[in-house]
This record gives structure tokens, C-alpha cells and sequence, in this order.
């Protein structure tokens, strides 16, 4: 970011909108000088000025997008060192390698594994993204292997230090939007060349950082914006130190040539997938945007999953439930009524109880900011006249020819403000724990 906080003001319509979320456009500029918003969020900016200022509304680490589609990767776009800072944005890709060295079976097993490791969590698919297909002098092979992955939704890295190998590649994948692996001191010029014909993102690798800084200065003056950084380190302390100096040196010293996110290798670091687990999860940790690994197995991929899950939820914003009512297992007008909070985790060990359970139940979630009952009662967000107002809101009550409320066992004391709040309606207390639920609605009577 070439501008100060006060350089900024001075081209920012100075009318303190407040529509930034910020009070005045002092405010706005000092946060957009250090990264902390986006120009995005000032309506009122002109033309004029969006151009001007679009190195410092620009995060420091150049967002990338790799592949199409539902498989879609965008790394990068990091404007933090630590993610209770802010928060991290866009999580690391995780690939499977595949080379042209590989027999048929092996090359279906890998591509299947894609999709046999899915797991669902908190409402949503965690999952691996990306097959990585390495050339090693099998030219049919490789191809093959790229017409095979064309067929599959994945993301794509072609990796082939040959120019003219990889352009036949790209002739097949192109409309997948495969990362191209790899420029590096002997071949730039052609890599250069083909990043910019098929409009694909290219992966640099020097043999360190300094190598690599003048790879990507000499590739960005042809034009070439969309860059991932490998500095060719395979051992496991000094690639971890390299990514924490390459993160720093972009947020911090603004080093431009190194503000790329990176690919990592722990599949040639190890000879053991537990091994290479450890490392790849030190690289989710700090700060890698893609991670290459030997395999996919349960056992390795599913943690890494997790990880990557809990590094890259924002800290700031926990993960939330739409507020709503929630028929479960197909209710009616004498079904029960079980009210609980928006938190997600909390939502998705709720609603499995009662799945669990069969009994048709009417699941009333309310919106406590993604707090759990416990919390959000403590906060004074799942008390007696909030929960009473949004009972009369949601309808649940023409839904019904009963007039029970079954609330949570932690929050048994707005059991008389609640029944004051909702006259006619008798409060009951559920069990303090979601694994009782199945027991407790086994014993419930409408009348």
C-alpha cells in the first residue's frame, strides 16, 4: 500500500455516511491504509478515485483463483498475520498427486478418493479440492491424465518443466482453469508466455527466496498478475520459516515480488503419510495456499479437514443457523415444540438427536448472534421477552393444537418470564444435554 491513511481521506467524498460501518471517512481511510476494510464499501467514491486507490484497497497478498465450478480454489487474499488479527479469508487448497509413472488402477483410486473423503460437518461438505498431475517424461501418459481429470469437477495443477508438453496440456484442460506448475529460471519466458495465452494462473519456482523474487518481478513486467510462489524448500523447519518470512515480508515490509500465496510439497518431504500429515497440518497453520500431498486417506485427510475448518472460521463471527422453525421428521399439529439457539454446532447436535430419535418434532431456532444457550442466556440474548417475542413471530403456534414450549435445560430459569411473556402456553424444561433428547421426547404427550 503506497498511500497514507491521510492521502486516502483526501480522495474519499468526505460526506461520514457512516455506510462503511466506519463514523467518518478519517476513520475509513486510517482502516483502509492498514488493510483493515475494503474501498468496496464506500458508495459515495468516484471513478476517479477507485482507480487511484486501488493499491491500497488491494490486499497485500494477491488473491488467485484456480479451477471452475463447485471444485472452484481462491487462495490468498490474506491481510493478516494471526487470525484473531481480523480474520484468515481463503483457506489452502489440498491436492492428490497423480504422475504419468502410476498404473491405471492406482490413477482411479486416487481420482476416486476425491470423492469418497467427504465428510459433512455443521452443514457443510469438507473435502479435498484438487488433483495435482505430474509429467516425468511420459508425454501420452501425462496427457491422458489431463483428458481424464477433465472429466472429473476437480481443480487442476499441471506440473511439466517442458514449454511444449505443458501447451498441449493446456490445449485439453484450459477450460478448467488449471494452475500452471512451473516457471522457473530457464523457462520463464515460455511459461510467461503461456499464462498469458490461456489466461491461467502460473506457479514460480526459484531455487530460494531470491530466486524467486526475481522471477516474479522479471514474469510480472509481461504481464503477469496471477501468481503462486515455491521456493523450492523440502525440509520441514526451514519450510516453515520460509512461509512465516514470505507472509511477513508481503504484510509487513510490502515486499510486492512475494505477495503471492504459496504451494507447498509435504508429499516430498516424507516417505510416511503420517509424517507428511504432520507437516502438511504445520502448513494449514502457517501459511500455505496450496498443500500437495502423496495420498488421500481417512484416517490423514479427515483432521486436516477439521484444521483447516477451525483455522479459517472467522473468530470474530461464529458460524450460525438461519433463525427459523425446522420441521424434523416429517411433524404435525400434535408434535413437539423444542426451541435452542442459532449456533451451528449447536444446531446440527440438536436437529441429530431428534433425527435420531424419529419422533416428529417442530425445532424453533432463534437467532442469539451465533451464541450458545448457555452464553447467549449469560448475555441476556435467550431470556424470558426475547424468546417470548420471537415465539409470537414465528407462527409456530398455528402450527399447533397444543400449547407446550419445551425449552433447554440450561436455560430453566427464564422458565417464568417466559410463561409470563406467553400467557396460555405452559414452559417445559428439556434436558440440559442434546444426547438426552431421544429419552426425553419418548415420553412426551401432546394433551
Amino acid at each position: 500500500m503506497g498511500l497514507t491513511g491521510i492521502q486516502i481521506f483526501k480522495l474519499l467524498p468526505k460526506t461520514n455516511c457512516g455506510e462503511c460501518k466506519y463514523p467518518t471517512c478519517l476513520a475509513f481511510a486510517m482502516a483502509l491504509a492498514g488493510a483493515k476494510t475494503e474501498l468496496a464499501l464506500c458508495p459515495h467514491v468516484s471513478a476517479e478515485a477507485q482507480e487511484q486507490l486501488s493499491d491500497a484497497s488491494a490486499p497485500p497478498i494477491r488473491p488467485v483463483t484456480i479451477g471452475t465450478g463447485d471444485y472452484e480454489v481462491k487462495i490468498g487474499g490474506e491481510t493478516v498475520l494471526f487470525r484473531h488479527e481480523k480474520t484468515f479469508f481463503n483457506k489452502p487448497g489440498l491436492a492428490i498427486l497423480i504422475t504419468d509413472t502410476m498404473d491405471s488402477g492406482e490413477i482411479e483410486r486416487r481420482f476416486g478418493s476425491l470423492s469418497l473423503f467427504q465428510y459433512e460437518r455443521v452443514g457443510l461438505m469438507l473435502r479435498a479440492e484438487m488433483v495435482a498431475l505430474k509429467e516425468t517424461g511420459n508425454k501420452e501418459k501425462f496427457l491422458g491424465l489431463v483428458k481424464q481429470a477433465c472429466a472429473h469437477p476437480y481443480s487442476i495443477i499441471l506440473m511439466s518443466a517442458d514449454p511444449s508438453i505443458m501447451k498441449e496440456a493446456l490445449d485439453i484442460g484450459k477450460d478448467k482453469k488449471p494452475l500452471i506448475y512451473g516457471a522457473t529460471i530457464d523457462n520463464y519466458e515460455a511459461f510467461g508466455a503461456l499464462a498469458k495465452e490461456y489466461a491461467c494462473p502460473l506457479a514460480v519456482k526459484g531455487a530460494g527466496l531470491d530466486e524467486v523474487t526475481d522471477l516474479t518481478e522479471k514474469l510480472a513486467a509481461m504481464g503477469i498478475k496471477d501468481m503462486v510462489i515455491d521456493a523450492s524448500t523440502r525440509t520441514v523447519k526451514e519450510g516453515f520459516e520460509e512461509q512465516v518470512i514470505i507472509r511477513r515480508a508481503a504484510l509487513l515490509s510490502k515486499v510486492k515480488a512475494l505477495g503471492f500465496p504459496t504451494i507447498t510439497f509435504p508429499c516430498e518431504m516424507a516417505d510416511d503419510l503420517m509424517k507428511e500429515t504432520l507437516i502438511a497440518s504445520a502448513y494449514v497453520a502457517k501459511y500455505a495456499g496450496i498443500i500437495v500431498m502423496s495420498d488421500f486417506q481417512g484416517e490423514s485427510l479427515f483432521p486436516l479437514l477439521l484444521q483447516r475448518l477451525n483455522i479459517y472460521t472467522d473468530p470474530q463471527r461464529p458460524m450460525t443457523t438461519q433463525e427459523g422453525i425446522y420441521p424434523i421428521n416429517n411433524p404435525d399439529e400434535t408434535s413437539p415444540v423444542l426451541i435452542t439457539c442459532n449456533f451451528s454446532l449447536t444446531y446440527f447436535i440438536v436437529s441429530g438427536e431428534i433425527e435420531n430419535s424419529r419422533v416428529p418434532v417442530w425445532l424453533a431456532v432463534m437467532d442469539t448472534e451465533g451464541l450458545s444457550v448457555m452464553t447467549a442466556w449469560a448475555a441476556g440474548k435467550f431470556v424470558g421477552d426475547t424468546v417470548g417475542a420471537f415465539i409470537k413471530k414465528s407462527g409456530i403456534t398455528d402450527k399447533i393444537t397444543h400449547k407446550k414450549l419445551i425449552i433447554p435445560g440450561y436455560a430453566a430459569a427464564i422458565l417464568g418470564d417466559l410463561e409470563e411473556e406467553l400467557p396460555g402456553l405452559e414452559v417445559l424444561v428439556g434436558p440440559r444435554e442434546a444426547a438426552h433428547i431421544p429419552a426425553y421426547l419418548k415420553m412426551w404427550k401432546a394433551g
